[in-house]
């Protein structure tokens, strides 16, 4: 059940960041989901211990939910420096 947990929310975390770093049109469902776990992960491992707040693996909150977002948005924002030059 945690598996289907991650998939659901990394997806939806995922979304959120393309619509942020207006990369939507150039993401599919599975690439939303990808860039949503592995923001999840690089936010747990930056974020977390900065703000003390848990990760999705601890439980769903609004806190985990955020420190993931903020870490798929940095995810995007690395991918967008190396692909073209610059983050938008």
């Amino acid at each position: 059940m945690g598996f289907l947990i991650w998939l659901i929310v990394g997806g939806i975390v995922g979304w959120l960041a393309s619509l942020v770093m207006r990369t939507d049109g150039q993401q599919g469902i599975l690439l939303n989901v990808v860039v949503g776990i592995v923001g999840a992960l690089l936010g747990g491992w930056l974020i977390s211990p900065l703000v003390g707040v848990g990760t999705i693996n601890d439980g769903i909150s609004i806190g985990s939910v955020v420190v993931s977002l903020i870490g798929a948005i940095i995810l995007l924002a690395i991918v967008n420096l190396f692909r073209r030059g610059r983050v938008r």
